[in-house]
Order: C-alpha cells, then sequence, then structure tokens
C-alpha cells in the first residue's frame, strides 16, 4: 500500500451556516474541519467504526493547538493534509495543514494530541499489535516531511511566564 506524505483525507467547502459577524468562517469551524479530518485519519489507520466496536476502544482528543493564519469565505474549498508526527503505546500526535483549494494558501494548521480509549472504563489502552504496525508504516512513509513550523507551540504575550 502507498501512504502519501502528508496524506490529504479530507475536503470541503466553506457552508454559508459557518460565517461568522465577520463574514468569513468562524473559528469553530476550523476546529469541526479539523476534528473531520482527524476522523478520516482514524479511518485510515484501521480504526474505523468497525474497529471501534469489535474493540470496544476509540480516540479521545487530549490536547489541541489551532493556529488561524489567513480567513476563508462561504463557497470556498478547502483541503486538510495531514502528518503524523509521532506516537507511542497509546497515543499519537497528528498536525493538519488547512489549505485553499484553488489558490494553495496555507489557511490554518491544527495540532492535536489522541489517546486510544478502552470505553469499558473509559482508560487509556494500548493500541492493538495489528494498529502499532499501521502507524509504524505511516510514520515511516511522513519520517522525511519536514516537522512544521508551528508544532509545538505555546500561547504567550511577550515577557510572560509560559
Amino acid at each position: 500500500m502507498i501512504i502519501d506524505a502528508p496524506i490529504c483525507l479530507y475536503r470541503t467547502a466553506v457552508k454559508p451556516e459557518w460565517l461568522d459577524y465577520n463574514g468569513h468562517m468562524n473559528e469553530a469551524y476550523y476546529v469541526l474541519i479539523f476534528s473531520k479530518s482527524t476522523d478520516e485519519f482514524m479511518d485510515f489507520a484501521g480504526q474505523d467504526a468497525d474497529y471501534r466496536e469489535r474493540t470496544n476502544t476509540s480516540i479521545y482528543t487530549l490536547e489541541t493547538h489551532v493556529m488561524y493564519l489567513q480567513e476563508v469565505s462561504e463557497g470556498e474549498a478547502v483541503r486538510v493534509e495531514t502528518q503524523l508526527l509521532g506516537f507511542d503505546a497509546k497515543r499519537y500526535r497528528l498536525f493538519h495543514h488547512m489549505y485553499h483549494e484553488e489558490s494553495g494558501d496555507l489557511l490554518a494548521t491544527g495540532e492535536h494530541m489522541l489517546v486510544h480509549v478502552d470505553m469499558s472504563g473509559p482508560k487509556s489502552a494500548p493500541f492493538p499489535p495489528d494498529l502499532v504496525e499501521r502507524l509504524e508504516a505511516i510514520a515511516q512513509a511522513h519520517a522525511d516531511l519536514p516537522a512544521p513550523k508551528q508544532a509545538g507551540r505555546s500561547i504567550a504575550l511577550p515577557g510572560e511566564r509560559a
């Protein structure tokens, strides 16, 4: 199987109800688009609905950091490219770049830490071996991608303690 680096699994157009009082997409819908992109990554990695039902597991989001770089308006098409930055026994870290489909401009980025969860607890749980193999294959395909310049950032004003 060929694994793109990065993976483009989600495309959409900005819906009228996603606009805010400034006439461009509201911040919540950037997060929605990144959430849908994460769902598509889960399916691609083998954590689709069948997997979740069969194993009684899911993925929970632990942390998200979104950077809003450019406005996007009603009807404009966007695509999200996803990079697996890393993973361990129970978690993976994704980075999404949202691009304007027509111009190619970078609109926003989203960095997400996710955890594999046994729903009977719920409690964190290790990935099964077949899922680890799939994540290893994706990580290998993404190993030569540069680290996104927005990755690992925190929020602080100059001179503030982080």
